[in-house]
């Protein structure tokens, strides 16, 4: 299970460029890698831990701006396509190092 995080946040002011540091920083911190820019993903091992992550993403989030989130299982996230430029073989973001006890 891969939970994704997309956002589009407003950086116009000082105030709302802090938000957005923060809001990334502790992404980051809860162990989400960018697939592309605003858009983060992590690999979960159920639905119910996606969800779990999820509700405490919604403890830190900005005032402004959106925020989404998708689950998606491995298979659905694994048949992603490349229309234009090229995977990153990055061990962190494929599903070899998923290990289910």
């Amino acid at each position: 299970m891969r939970l994704m995080i997309m956002f589009d946040l407003p950086t116009e002011t000082a105030e709302e460029r802090k938000e957005y540091r923060q809001f990334h920083k502790k992404l980051i911190n809860e162990g989400f890698l960018m697939v592309q820019f605003s858009v983060y993903v992590r690999v979960c091992v159920t639905r119910q831990t996606a969800k779990f992550l999820e509700n405490r993403i919604r403890k830190f989030l900005p005032r402004g701006g959106l925020v989404q989130s998708l689950m998606v299982t491995e298979k659905q996230y694994n048949d992603m396509h490349f229309l234009v430029g090229k995977p990153i073989d990055d061990v962190r973001n494929t599903s070899d190092r998923t290990v289910i006890l």
